[in-house]
């Protein structure tokens, strides 16, 4: 076959025995294929070049319906649409818990995707959700514009950050948005008052601005023409500080509820649950773990500084309670990160119960309350 390399094994795959394991080692430009029969024997490894096509070419030689295991990796929608295109099953692997269930202290290509095809040949392969097409399409539209709001932050942050050193902030008391209609009126005129250089390179990223907030509108658009709302957009929009665009996010990147057995299982999923040590009586939190979903992470973080920023006007809401509590113990960051848990969790009992979000009016959060 084109772009491969000739088969390390010499086993013909028609006189092996029936071919039903599969495991794949994904790189950027190459996958290295491993072939085994149901007792272990492994008949053909063989190295694909990434070429659309030589994945299906590949698999079509043996019976369809079997397994394939593949790491997740960036480019692993073009292989699984490969994978399917053949009339196999793909089985995304988890990539941080297969590492410790081999335990292997080498790595290398081989080692990896053999330890592969032994995790699912003996059925302890740690697997992870596979989306499907559609829903993997869809996601790009709030996912690229949480991308273009980051680039909007980073736009206003810079522009602020021009005003502040020469002292030009005083000349917008009264108007809480300098980017809204009359803090631009009064932001041209400012612009002028800087030196020739600066006031260029200001009135650049105003340009630049303007261009990233009429991307952001229209992936608005398309989202609501896109999205109908629908019962589960309108149970997760009644979270505190979840909207329109983050009911859509949060709905998109959970997909079905009923893959996550428990609240602190989402939770966990969503990288709101800090990592634990426990040793000798005593017991510290760290950082989350990074293998997580960074989209559903900052959509609870964004519904939790909105819940903070607003906390004053809603006093007797439970998350506002619980912000506070946790603020006059530990810091602004620790309680924010204690209400998107408590976001995460209560998204868990809203989609499962079928029933909008109720506040608790409770003084600690539970991560196993049926």
């Amino acid at each position: 076959m084109p772009g491969e390399n000739p088969s390390i094994y010499a086993a013909d795959p028609q006189k092996g025995g029936t071919m039903d394991i599969i495991a794949m080692d994904c790189h950027k430009r190459y996958s290295l294929a491993n072939v085994q029969t149901s007792d272990g024997q492994c008949v053909r490894e063989q190295r694909i070049e990434h070429r659309r096509g030589n994945i299906r070419t590949f698999l079509s030689a043996y019976p369809a319906g079997s397994p394939v295991a593949i790491e997740t990796l960036g480019n692993w929608y073009w292989i699984v649409d490969e994978i399917e295109a053949a009339g196999m099953v793909p089985r995304l692997v988890h990539a941080r818990k297969a590492k410790l269930m081999l335990g292997s202290i080498n790595k290398t290509d081989k080692l990896d995707v053999r330890g592969l095809n032994m995790l699912q040949r003996i059925g302890t392969l740690p697997t992870v959700w596979i989306p499907p097409a559609v829903l993997r399409d869809r996601r790009e539209l709030p996912r690229t514009r949480m991308v273009l709001g980051a680039w909007r932050t980073r736009l206003k942050n810079r522009l602020h950050s021009v005003l502040d050193k020469y002292g030009l902030q005083d000349q917008f008391e009264g108007i809480s948005d300098i980017f809204g209609r009359k803090g631009r009126e009064v932001l041209d005129e400012v612009v002028a008052q800087l030196p020739a250089y600066t006031a260029s390179m200001t009135k650049l990223l105003i340009e630049r601005l303007d261009q990233v907030q009429e991307a952001i509108g229209r992936i608005e658009k398309q989202m609501a023409e896109v999205f109908a709302p629908t019962p589960e957009m309108a149970l997760l929009a009644s979270l505190p500080g979840v909207g329109s665009i983050l009911s859509v996010v949060i709905g998109l990147e959970v997909g079905d509820i009923r893959r996550f057995k428990w609240a602190n299982r989402l939770a966990s999923y969503a990288g709101t649950v800090p990592r634990i040590h426990a040793s000798g009586g005593k017991t510290r939190y760290g950082r989350t773990r990074p293998d997580v979903n960074h989209y559903l992470k900052w959509a609870y973080a964004e519904a939790a500084n909105s819940v903070a920023v607003n906390h004053k006007r809603f006093p007797d809401r439970h998350v506002s309670q619980l912000y506070q509590r946790v603020r006059s113990r530990r810091g602004h960051a620790t309680a924010v990160g204690a209400v998107a848990r408590h976001l995460a969790e209560a998204t868990y009992w809203v989609l499962r119960r079928n029933e909008p979000y109720r506040d608790p009016g409770l003084k600690s959060v539970s991560s196993t309350e049926r």
